[in-house]
């Protein structure tokens, strides 16, 4: 076997280590994390289908990869400010739901990634990519070219308080979905309105954007989403 594939990559000659490092290793050690954040986004946009397509996700991967990077960097060996780093971070509340569960392994993919290029570990990177591509390319969702809401499509409609939605929404539903079914309800302003969702599939020859009009002149409709599952 050649010694190229059994030797691990020594990076601390241009790089430093992560708690020894001049300035110029370590714009080094974060430029090689942002060829692997940008490697990791190559990916994601390979093996997405175009209609789940994020636009801004592989901009925040490798941004992702680059800020791990500078984890320990910034920790070095000093425990405390490791402790202290997390307690730091434990103020963060994200609120942006990630629904496709691939997207989330993707951010678990530059997370580590970056840390592994920040802690100088340049061969647990190079082989964690090569796999986990390898992985995602071959269990790449086979979508289609475009939206699909025939075969499904989660609706999200407010609607003013004292209405009943069976009889406001019969006679647009009967013409554009050819299912239905009310999967969540809630209050919301105070009780003024309701919030229903409901799990829909349009008729094939009914556009989306029809059934959002035909809903919003309803009176007593305040807002609708319409969005594919």
């Amino acid at each position: 076997m050649p010694s190229w594939l059994t030797d691990p990559i020594d990076t601390t000659a241009w790089m430093g280590t992560p708690g020894d490092s001049d300035a110029l290793q370590m714009a080094l050690r974060l430029g090689a994390a942002f060829l692997c954040g940008c490697v990791i986004a190559g990916i994601y946009w390979a093996v997405r289908p175009r209609e789940q397509f994020m636009p801004t996700f592989p901009a925040t991967l490798v941004l992702l990869a680059i800020l791990c990077a500078m984890l320990p960097l910034v920790i070095g060996q000093n425990v405390a400010w490791a402790f202290g780093l997390v307690g730091a971070l434990s103020i963060v509340r994200f609120r942006t739901v990630v629904e496709d569960t691939q997207d989330i392994t993707f951010v678990i993919f530059a997370v580590l990634t970056g840390m592994a290029v920040g802690a100088d570990q340049m061969t647990v990177a190079v082989v964690g990519m090569a796999v986990t591509g390898m992985a995602a390319f071959l269990f790449r969702p086979k979508g289609s070219n475009g939206p699909s809401f025939d075969r499904g499509a989660k609706l999200q409609i407010r609607l003013g308080a004292g209405r009943d939605p069976d009889v406001v929404f019969k006679d647009v539903f009967a013409q554009a979905l050819r299912h239905v079914q009310l999967s969540a309800g809630a209050t919301s302003k105070q009780g003024a309105s309701i919030d229903l969702t409901y799990q829909v599939c349009l008729q094939p020859d009914f556009a989306p954007t029809d059934l959002i009009n035909q809903l919003n002149l309803i009176e007593g409709v305040q807002s609708v989403e319409l969005r594919q599952s």
